[in-house]
């Protein structure tokens, strides 16, 4: 099957207009703060949003900025993570 432009508008016609009918709410879309995207997207990996909902908040107050996040003990850093497995994200985070 050739990639040609009308295919590709009809493509994206179906997924735009699935996701205006399914999306989700999530904190995380409501930003465009590179620090704060990034931490929804290490948290997401291999863990249900649903999960990542109730941590997410909490960790961004605790670490607001990426210097906080890096000048932070590695065990706060864990102690905030907790719930959310694969502990080596947050550490590498």
């Amino acid at each position: 099957m050739d990639v040609t432009p009308v295919r590709v508008r009809r493509f994206r016609a179906v997924v735009y207009g699935y996701y205006r009918k399914h999306r989700r709410d999530f904190p995380w879309r409501h930003t465009t703060d590179p620090y704060r995207i990034l931490v929804s997207e290490v948290m997401l990996q291999q863990t249900q949003a649903d999960r990542v909902v109730v941590k997410y908040p909490d960790f961004l107050k605790r670490f607001p900025t990426v210097g906080s996040l890096a000048r932070a003990r590695t065990r706060d850093v864990l102690a905030a993570w907790q719930g959310l497995g694969y502990n080596r994200r947050a550490v590498a985070l």
